[in-house]
């Protein structure tokens, strides 16, 4: 079926080259990015120079997502392709994208970002979580991506080198709005900053520095603001009973009081896990376009400090 898939691929891009970047867009060049989140760095640089297309639509999961050939025509047209860098389908895709249309660039939004790996410590959760060296690395079951943990965008940190290679890789195609880009982009800088450092003063006063959620997916904003995150999820797989009971028995030490559930994923598994610890259960949305706002709010539900996010 993947071999079939390449196929048909590879018909679509080759019809799609040289018949341009301005098709269904307005009359604008074409960038598209992966998630969401990289639509909303980019708009704030580029603001209406460009049309922005987002491979994976909001409630896809870009763990398991792969790109039909319609959408794949459509990238073709762009002027720039920009890959978070190590979700599940992205490398494969961007390699053949590049083999039969050397004239879109590739961007690894992740170049120069200080990586986590996917750590596999097959459900290793009572290892001494106390050691403040480890925060951020509990998320205990393996991801499949190579070993690297592809989601930079939960960290301000790490977004910050994210808009700097998107910025350089639009400069570089526009010079003559050059100006503009950067004066954009200083103010997403800003916003940027404010962002880290209301997640950090939201934080500070937490009631417990560790929180579980399904999927790890914040591994990255756990490394930055001393938590530590314990994924229900066990190697893309829902958990067996005996896998429950080591998080609950973790939980139950941690003192853990808040359980996150990422939009999309089943709630089943997080409910036993709350039922049994006296926990509450919240949907988040990493893949938000509204990044600023989504981390805020989960910084909000782990400080408990705003009651408009826990109804």
């Amino acid at each position: 079926m993947q071999k079939y898939l390449y196929i048909i691929l590879l018909s679509a891009l080759t019809l799609a080259c040289g018949s341009g970047t301005r098709n269904n867009s307005g009359g604008k060049r074409i960038l598209t990015v992966t998630i969401e989140p990289q639509r909303y760095f980019l708009d704030q640089i580029v603001d209406n120079a460009f049309a922005i297309n987002t491979l994976v639509p909001p409630g896809s999961s870009p763990e398991t997502y792969e790109p039909a050939p319609s959408v794949m025509v459509d990238m073709a047209k762009s002027d720039i392709y920009f890959m978070v860098g190590d979700l599940g389908f992205e490398n494969a895709w961007s390699k053949r994208l590049a083999e039969n249309n050397p004239n879109v660039t590739i961007v690894n939004c992740s170049e120069g970002i200080e990586r986590m790996e996917g750590h596999d410590h097959s459900h290793d959760h009572a290892h001494d979580h106390d050691h403040h060296h480890h925060h951020g690395d509990i998320t205990a079951h393996v991801h499949a991506h190579s070993g690297v943990d592809p989601h930079v965008w939960s960290s301000p940190r790490a977004v910050k080198v994210l808009v700097r290679n998107m910025l350089d890789a639009v400069v570089k195609l526009d010079p003559d709005n050059e100006e503009a880009f950067r004066t954009n982009f200083d103010t997403l800088s800003v916003k940027i900053e404010r962002t880290d450092s209301l997640i950090r003063d939201l934080l500070k006063d937490a009631p417990s520095k560790s929180f579980i959620i399904y999927h790890p997916a914040l591994g990255y904003f756990a490394r930055d603001y001393g938590l530590h995150q314990i994924s229900i999820e066990f190697e893309g797989k829902s958990p067996s009973p005996s896998q429950i009971k080591e998080i609950v028995d973790v939980a139950r030490k941690e003192k853990i009081n808040t359980i996150f559930i990422e939009r999309g994923f089943d709630t089943k598994n997080a409910s036993v896990i709350a039922q049994e610890i006296g926990a509450k259960v919240f949907e988040i949305d990493p893949l938000r376009y509204e990044w600023d706002e989504e981390l805020l709010r989960i910084a909000t539900i782990l400080a408990r400090e705003a009651d408009e996010y826990l109804r």
